[in-house]
């Protein structure tokens, strides 16, 4: 258990230190921009100077730099993009990382308290019950006493026409 608690503090201590370094990359990369963005602002002060003087040449070449330049400030945007997005990357699996632990002790947590639990005591808990609500039920006067059943009456069939018919033939053949 403590190797787990150690190893992840020395995660986190290497995700911070991690973050930092993407940090101070990020800032040197800014800096960095900023110097290109001057030197191609002043090529393009040069290039006017050239211009003024008559001299195309070496007003086209100020351009050119100037174009260089730019190339070098874009590609320095993209590495910082790059940067932003591994350092979401590394912020977010660092939450999910602790998330999952607290997920992880939560169970830990769940299980030892079921293990603690004992099924015995909890079958006594109930019988006490069940026996209580017995006692209760037996003390309980029987205020009204439970029907007594009738016993059933053959029903008395109608006779139909024929049945009737057939009573009154025999009725005479036995005069």
């Amino acid at each position: 258990m403590f190797s787990r608690l150690f190893r992840k503090s020395k995660q986190d201590a290497n995700a911070v230190m991690t973050l930092e370094k993407l940090n101070e990359t990020l800032e040197m990369l800014v800096k960095k921009e900023n110097v290109l963005l001057n030197k191609a602002a002043s090529e393009v002060e040069r290039a006017k100077e050239f211009t003024r003087l008559k001299n195309k040449r070496a007003a086209l070449q100020c351009l050119k730099r100037k174009k260089l330049y730019e190339q070098q400030v874009e590609q320095l945007g993209n590495f910082q993009l790059s940067i932003h997005d591994q350092m979401v990357m590394l912020e977010g699996t660092k939450a999910a990382t602790k998330t999952v632990a607290a997920l992880r002790s939560g169970a830990q947590t769940m299980k030892a308290m079921q293990k603690a639990m004992n099924i015995d005591e909890l079958e006594a808990e109930l019988e006490e019950l069940e026996s209580a609500e017995l006692e209760e039920q037996l003390l309980q006067p029987a205020t009204t006493a439970p029907p007594v059943k009738q016993p059933a009456r053959p029903v008395q069939r109608q006779n139909t026409a024929d049945e009737d018919e057939l009573a009154a033939l025999q009725a005479e053949m036995a005069l």
